[in-house]
């Protein structure tokens, strides 16, 4: 006798313009889950059905590479419960409109549906929304800035490849929406399924949402300030230092006041948390790439020890080093 499942709709939102991967990728993930549905087929009592949705009254939706893709049709025309709604990014264009309809459908979802996602830029939709208002987030590095300037309200979270805060999800963009995809199919079928899915989709890594994303604190060339771009670059070469804003005022023959005032204004962030975040980046690698102890990693970073080096782990990662080791530098 077969058993009786219920349908997940996993709805992807896609406007025009927007990068062919942020659709796609997330689009085979699931579509392999369902593909290999028959490997759990005893243990739950759905199935998910994926559905590609265009933003606009056309189905003919224009990606940033010039590929198309045929939607289903357009979300107004939705007519089954969604599930899990993922907005893929926005066009890289300053002049993008927000559609009021489009924006008042998001606020209505977000009451029904169990988990609402994004993708890149997608998550200045839910910004628009007011779906962000208080909580954590992030969007492709290159974009974070702007998303913090413009909803000030969101919690943003520059360095992360995907974060989840509450039944919202954002993602950094590209490939990392392949990434969240993954972990949304762990949390409903388990992490061995999971691991399969990435292993048939030849995922390098299973990477979480804690895994530290390029950064703009690192590229210090694309800093136009030149005094700027001479702190950022001392920075880095004097990071296992006990750095201050005494120390560093110091070297750039600043006064600390406004050091720490043009510093706040060029990065949007105070000095000691642009160190500690950059401390966060170097470890990271450090415990990927190499063998090192934590207390020989924490003494690189100029955190003295392992325990300052946990501490700062937990607050801005939210896993200990030992845990993040462990999740990144074993491959599949």
């Amino acid at each position: 006798m077969d058993k009786t499942q219920d349908i997940r709709h996993i709805v992807i939102v896609t406007p025009p313009y927007s990068t062919l991967l942020n659709t796609a990728g997330p689009l085979e993930i699931f579509s392999k889950a369902i593909d290999k549905s028959d490997l759990i087929l005893d243990k739950v009592d759905f199935r998910y059905e994926t559905h590609v949705v265009s933003v606009e009254k056309s189905t003919h939706i224009i990606t940033s590479s010039g590929l198309p893709i045929i939607a289903e049709g357009s979300y107004s025309n939705i007519s089954y419960p969604i599930d899990t709604l993922l907005i893929s990014g926005l066009p890289n264009d300053p002049a993008y409109k927000f559609d009021p309809a489009f924006i008042k459908w998001l606020k209505d979802q977000y009451q029904k549906v169990r988990r609402m996602c994004s993708v890149c830029s997608g998550a200045f939709l839910l910004a628009e929304a007011g779906i962000l208002d208080e909580k954590k987030a992030t969007a492709h590095w290159s974009r974070c800035d702007k998303l913090q300037q413009d909803y000030p309200q969101v919690d943003v979270e520059i360095s992360r490849i995907f974060v989840k805060d509450g039944k919202v999800y954002t993602s950094a963009g590209i490939t990392s929406g392949m990434d969240l995809a993954i972990a949304l199919i762990e949390e409903d079928f388990g992490q061995s399924f999971a691991l399969y899915i990435a292993r048939w989709m030849v995922l390098s890594l299973r990477r979480q949402g804690n895994q530290v994303q390029y950064c703009t604190f690192l590229d210090c060339q694309s800093i136009e300030n030149p005094v700027m771009r001479k702190i950022c670059q001392w920075i880095i070469m004097h990071l296992n230092e006990d750095l201050t804003v005494d120390t560093i005022a110091e070297n750039v023959a600043m006064s600390p006041r406004n050091f720490a005032r043009v510093f706040a204004r060029e990065f949007r962030i105070t000095p000691a948390k642009y160190i500690n975040r950059l401390r966060v980046n170097y470890a990271c690698q450090y415990l990927i790439d190499t063998e090192m102890s934590l207390d020989e990693i924490a003494t690189e970073c100029g955190l003295k020890n392992a325990e300052n080096l946990r501490r700062l782990f937990l607050s801005i990662l939210e896993v200990t080093p030992s845990q993040y080791r462990k999740s990144f530098q074993t491959s599949l």
